[in-house]
């Protein structure tokens, strides 16, 4: 039985975060291990609520009273079954996710402090590899059956987990030369190292998935090809069409870019010193300059593409940075009207990048990205706007004789994404994009052609990656089924689920 007293007794507390003057002259990240002895005194704050809304809160149905109170009583080698039972991944989602669990938890009622059930989380998927490393699950005989994913991220990797488990023979095509979608070169490794992804792919080989490495589908491999080795498909390429603002004058200027290029080849740069030691500047693939060092920065938008470009700036060494939202400053607590308890809230969400510099400007728009003269953007024009919305659609007014400008050699915009990408293996497959640039699915997971399943962000749109598992699981069991495997695989989510919302 739980502590009843524990949330009575015990504050909401995380370890601290590195310190700032450190953690920017490097890449590690930010937050060091917590000890045994905190993590237990927040797990025993949790009650194991009659009704434990943090179960709808999550996608994933993580037990989360059960593992807390493990980890509460020192059973950790059951808590780590516990967690494992729900989440493939739980050391990506420990340090990735928001944590709609949180905001759901019965103690947030209020403005309470809810259980730190990310940290629990993180601190059990560690404690998996201090006490024996991830262990390859032994694999039922074959089924003779075979599958392809197609991408490499958290839904796609779910997904050949379950499937491999299961008996069947999968192989994971992806187009980039390393594994593991946007959580390699996407996410900064001050929020995830790469030694956590390279861990899990080693344990999936041990489990026979197979790897296939700068395979474009539908380029270097045709969906006919596919079709042919594989009883069924299965496409998880993620959403990473990126939103822009073309009609904005100047965009075509040198400088402005895309929030995930800078991302992208920020993280190559990092890996490479890592692998050779050799520090270098981020370049684009056709060697254009892209990085922050000495350069005044404005990212445009207010999310964690966002945020992750602001601490990569700082690590870079940038002169200056501004990173500018479209909506006013959001409260710092829940607003119960507008979003009750348990939704997710609209709050003020600091991150640790926002501690080490920067300034954050809102309720703004770029006017123009103004022109140095010679094709370089050298500042951004901005004016205050006040939004508001009609009938499903966002009327952006700005305010007369408030524009200024910002100086900016670099502009990064992270506005979002407009679904997946337009690439040849949607025609080979027969498969189209809907008005939100995803791919439809049937209530089997299957796309308009038979035999081919999609999930993730290429489905859902982008999304967090606790959705990106959780589909992946519900495809994989989905697929199971296709293939007439025996018994059935979890499955915690349908393609209709929503997050929880106030109706």
């Amino acid at each position: 039985m739980p502590d009843p007293n524990g949330f009575l007794r015990y504050n909401r507390r995380l370890p601290a975060r590195r310190p700032v003057p450190v953690r920017i002259t490097d890449w590690r990240e930010v937050y060091p291990p917590a000890g045994e002895w905190l993590i237990r005194e927040q797990a025993t704050r949790c009650m194991d609520c009659g009704i434990p809304f943090c179960h709808d809160g999550c996608p994933l149905g993580n037990r989360i009273p059960d593992w807390n109170d493990l980890v509460r009583t020192g059973n950790w080698d059951a808590a780590v079954e516990s967690l494992h039972a729900t989440n493939n991944f739980p050391e990506f989602t420990g340090r990735l996710c928001p944590a709609p669990c949180e905001a759901a938890c019965v103690l947030g009622i209020g403005g309470g402090q809810s259980v730190t059930i990310k940290q629990v989380e993180v601190e059990i998927a560690d404690a998996a590899v201090a006490r024996g490393g991830l262990r390859p699950r032994p694999v039922p005989a074959p089924t003779g059956r075979s599958v392809a994913v197609v991408g490499s991220g958290p839904a796609g990797l779910a997904a050949a987990q379950q499937l491999a488990r299961a008996g069947h023979a999968v192989t994971v095509y992806e187009r980039d030369d390393a594994l593991g979608g946007l959580l390699r070169y996407g996410i900064p490794d001050f929020k995830l190292e790469k030694q956590h992804i390279d861990r899990r792919l080693a344990q999936l080989a041990a489990e026979g998935v197979q790897f296939r490495t700068g395979v474009t589908v539908g380029v270097d491999v045709t969906a006919e090809q596919l079709r042919a080795e594989h009883d069924a498909v299965l496409l998880a390429c993620g959403a990473l069409q990126g939103r822009d603002t073309l009609e904005t004058p100047g965009r075509p200027l040198r400088g402005v870019h895309q929030a995930m290029t800078h991302l992208v080849a920020a993280n190559r740069v990092v890996a490479a010193a890592a692998a050779d030691g050799r520090p270098a500047l981020a370049v684009l693939p056709d060697g254009t300059p892209i990085d922050a060092a000495g350069r005044h920065v404005v990212i445009i938008g207010g999310g964690d593409t966002a945020a992750d470009c602001l601490g990569v700036a700082h690590r870079q060494g940038a002169a200056g940075v501004h990173q500018l939202d479209l909506y006013p400053e959001p409260p710092h607590d829940r607003d119960a009207a507008r979003d009750p308890w348990p939704t997710w809230p609209w709050v003020l969400r600091n991150y640790p990048a926002h501690e080490e510099g920067g300034d954050r400007v809102f309720a703004v728009a770029v006017q123009e990205f103004v022109d140095d003269g010679t094709g370089q953007v050298r500042a951004v024009r901005i004016a205050e706007v006040t939004v508001e919305k009609r009938d499903g659609r966002r009327s952006v007014t700005v305010l007369p004789g408030s524009e200024r400008e910002l100086p900016a050699d670099l502009v990064l915009l992270a506005i979002g994404f407009e679904g997946t990408e337009e690439q040849p293996l949607l025609a080979q497959f027969g498969v189209t994009r809907n008005a939100r640039g995803a791919v439809d699915t049937r209530p089997d997971w299957q796309t308009g052609a038979d035999g081919v399943f999609v999930a993730g962000d290429m489905h859902r749109g982008a999304s967090l990656i606790v959705w990106a598992i959780a589909e992946g699981r519900a495809a994989a069991a989905a697929i199971h089924a296709y293939l007439d495997g025996v018994g059935t695989l979890p499955a915690p989510v349908d393609p209709a689920r929503q997050p929880l919302a106030a109706r």
